[in-house]
């Protein structure tokens, strides 16, 4: 009995002990598993894209300013960034190398750059952010893109390489992403919401300036704060220094310092502090229009001091020191600093420009082979037949174009604008501007209609408050109280006496100046209510919507869809074109959509844009003007049609 006890016993000991090693076991793996699962809740789908593909053919950019924001010394030569693409520099001056956006790199806009090595590389790299298309990676010789599948994630603003090797990304509203040369994720949790501005520091002690949250620093696991209830003079920071335990962070209205992770003091208050460089025992302060400041850091009330004329040296994006020398990159160019009489020599000259910004809002080619260019807030470029000459007008009320268009006989052309009406004749003299005062129902045109001649033109605007008639007869308006199914019309289109407005709530249907019906999602098969754009197909309309893409409204009333539209998509404001061959649609984010008219299918285009934003149409001598958020290009039907 004692030796079955001592047996029975010892099997209790053994299934405890293995109850005890069963249970460690689960709950090693269930931690093992919940590890593995916020690790790869944190990894960010991405493609890495080898960059070094055939260049789209017949596609030509027609030059816009060369707006950079960055610089850097990367193998030996100066490499600048912005909008307009990369341009390297051999270190005499001579431009060396371009690299343009939707030709050798991705359509978009090229916003921050940095160099380091990268995990498991032996020479640094140039990491280079896009505002839309994720991070590059450039070795000199071949472009790599780390494109992330979430759109949301490939608008970045920032970029630090890391000791480790790991590159540090502002992904805009997405926080803090790091790419460590195999998976791209999400920094940490708690800077995951925050709207990142700038970076700087190292991944032990990282800063991070936001939007409208102030400046985080995030060190040893812990999260600190800095706003303005915490002396920081503005919200939104601009830029960023760090200097062993001390930090500067820029804003709007001056620079606040912190020293050993603690709020100091305001430096330089008042000035736009848009770039900044700590220089020993002073701060060097980039302005918007106010040149170069120097500020003594030693000294409890410095005086500051102007190294640089403004009218010489304003816009300033970037300072930075290599090899000893201090550089400016500004408006004008890329200027280095005297380290004897402190003022700054311009060493790189931008390139030269047809085009007087690269935010198109509007297109039109008139009859004489001309190219009407309207800007977001530039006014507008007309455009000589060859593209070398423009003339360029800009006022209080040529500021903001939404729209143009030419009457049948060219000699007039009406401007839709943010601060009216403004009619030009075929010299590009300004006639007459109309607003509110002269009878219009609202001084913001959204779209216009021109039909007859410059001698008696009849004209019909959309406004955000409805729609005006000026003919011979005088001048009419209607609006929601007549029957239209919204005030803010977006879109125009007509067809002898029939008139069909697009507004924010749906479409109207005009006969003879009446409003005869109404489709919205309610009542017909129209998928979303916000119109921005009509076109006439044949007998057809095709119907551009904020978020349902094109459709198509036939002359029965009916309307229906194309397979070929599956995600969402937004089409731009009066971003649509008619051809023989073609139907094209500008895109928020996607492109140039293409409709073939011979196939009766679409097809989306991205190679050769500057953007994928595509803002603006027009063609003419067999050539289509695509205008985008990043600026112009040109490209033959022919060519597009066989592309």
């Amino acid at each position: 009995m004692r030796k079955l006890a001592i047996g029975v016993a010892a099997l209790a000991v053994v299934a405890a002990l293995v109850f005890l090693a069963t249970t460690l076991w689960r709950a090693s793996s269930s931690l093992k598993n919940a590890a593995a699962r916020v690790a790869q809740e944190g990894l960010v789908s991405f493609r890495a894209i080898p960059l070094d593909r055939p260049l789209p053919t017949g596609f030509e950019s027609i030059s816009t300013p060369a707006q950079f924001r960055d610089a850097t010394l990367f193998q030996g030569r100066f490499y600048l960034c912005g909008p307009p693409g990369l341009l390297a520099y051999d270190l005499n001056g001579s431009l060396a190398a371009r690299y343009r956006p939707g030709l050798e790199l991705p359509p978009a806009p090229l916003v921050a750059m940095a160099s380091g090595i990268g995990s498991g590389k032996t020479e640094p790299q140039l990491w280079i952010a896009t505002a839309g298309e994720g991070l590059i990676a450039f070795d000199g010789r071949k472009f790599t893109q780390i494109r992330p599948d979430d759109q949301s994630s490939r608008s970045l603003t920032a970029v630090l390489p890391l000791s480790s090797g790991r590159v540090l990304l502002g992904a805009g509203k997405r926080g803090v992403l790091v790419w460590d040369g195999q998976s791209l994720a999400r920094y940490h949790s708690a800077l995951n919401d925050l709207q990142v501005t700038a970076l700087a520091g190292a991944e032990a002690d990282l800063w991070v300036g936001t939007m409208d949250r102030g400046v985080f620093r995030w060190h040893a696991g812990q999260l600190d704060h800095f706003a303005e209830p915490e002396g920081v003079p503005d919200p939104r920071i601009l830029s960023i220094a760090v200097d062993g335990g001390a930090a500067y962070a820029g804003t709007a209205l001056g620079v606040a310092e912190f020293r050993d992770g603690r709020f100091t003091r305001v430096l330089a208050g008042g000035f736009f502090a848009k770039a900044l460089l700590v220089k020993g025992a002073t701060l060097v302060i980039g302005t918007l229009d106010e040149g170069v400041l120097d500020v003594p850091l030693t000294v409890q009330k410095p005086r500051i001091r102007n190294t640089a004329d403004e009218s010489n040296l304003d816009g300033v994006e970037r300072l930075f020191a290599l090899e000893g020398k201090t550089y400016a990159l500004a408006r004008g160019g890329l200027f280095e600093q005297s380290p004897k009489s402190g003022e700054f020599t311009k060493v790189l000259e931008m390139p030269g420009a047809v085009l007087a910004d690269g935010n198109i809002a509007a297109l039109a080619a008139d009859r004489t082979g001309r190219l009407w260019v309207g800007y977001f807030d530039r006014g507008l470029d007309i455009l000589e037949p060859g593209f070398t000459l423009a003339k360029h007008v800009e006022n209080e009320h040529v500021f903001c174009v939404n729209r143009i268009v030419h009457s049948n006989d060219g000699g007039l052309s009406a401007i839709g604008t943010a601060n009216g009406l403004v009619l030009i004749d075929a010299s590009g003299r300004q006639q007459q501007v109309l607003g509110r005062p002269e009878g219009l129902i609202a001084n913001q045109v959204t779209d216009v209609l021109l039909r007859g001649d410059s001698g008696s033109p009849s004209i019909t605007v959309a406004t955000p408050a409805g729609i005006t008639t000026i003919d011979a007869s005088g001048t009419t308006s209607l609006y929601a109280f007549h029957g239209l199914v919204n005030n803010h019309v977006y879109a125009l289109a007509a067809s002898g006496t029939r008139l069909l407005a697009g507004t924010l709530g749906g479409l109207s249907i005009l006969d003879s100046g009446v409003v005869s019906a109404s489709f919205t999602t309610a009542n017909s098969g129209l998928k979303h209510n916000w119109i921005t754009s009509i076109v006439a197909v044949g007998s057809d309309w095709f119907i551009g919507t904020y978020g349902a893409g094109v459709l198509k409204f036939d002359s029965t009333g009916r309307w229906s869809t194309f397979a070929d539209w599956k995600a969402p998509v937004v089409i731009n404001p009066n971003a649509m074109l008619v051809t023989d061959g073609a139907v094209y649609a500008g895109t928020l984010g996607q492109g140039l959509a293409i409709f073939n008219r011979a196939t009766g299918r679409w097809v989306f285009h991205t190679s050769g844009l500057p953007s994928l934003n595509v803002t603006a149409l027009a063609a003419g001598n067999g050539y289509l003007y695509a205008g985008a958020d990043n600026g112009l290009v040109r490209v033959s039907e022919r060519e597009l049609a066989g592309q």
